[in-house]
């Protein structure tokens, strides 16, 4: 399976901030749409990505800062990113390695998506449902002893 497939099922909402934007919006934007991350976009480019864990991060040592400071004071400044043809446990093992919850998929310099953790994790799950339910009914459709036992030709 690869990224691009798993970002088609996603679709395509995406949500996002400037630098310049402050931290109360960003939390704001993330609230209201229930998401974990936005992805930090400057001049039609990617600058980086905001997510809950920059948020906590700036809150337990910022806190009473917090609605002074920007998107750009406090976001991940180079984001761990895939491409569309990206194996699925090539990405997998990349999040692992990064602990990145969050991933922005770029094809070149043009942003196509982002995907969650959860995203990659529903799709590696249906995937396998899927090769499961495929397996058992070959197994279960598997012909008897009885039927794979060469007949006498008459």
């Amino acid at each position: 399976m690869l990224v691009s497939e798993i970002l088609r099922i996603k679709g395509s909402t995406l949500f996002s901030a400037t630098p310049d934007m402050s931290v109360a919006e960003a939390v704001h934007s993330m609230a209201d749409n229930d998401i974990g991350s936005l992805v930090v976009m400057d001049k039609g480019k990617l600058a980086g990505v905001l997510t809950f864990r920059e948020l906590i991060k700036v809150l337990d040592v910022r806190g009473n800062e917090l609605k002074a400071l920007t998107v750009g004071e406090i976001m991940e400044r180079d984001p761990l990113t895939s491409e569309p043809g990206m194996d699925v446990q090539m990405l997998r093992k990349s999040m692992l390695d990064r602990h990145a919850r969050y991933i922005p998929v770029m094809d070149a310099d043009t942003l196509l998506g982002v995907l969650s953790f959860h995203d990659v994790a529903k799709a590696v799950y249906e995937e396998q449902s899927f090769e499961n339910r495929m397996l058992k009914s070959y197994i279960k459709n598997w012909p008897d002893e009885e039927e794979t036992t060469a007949q006498p030709l008459s």
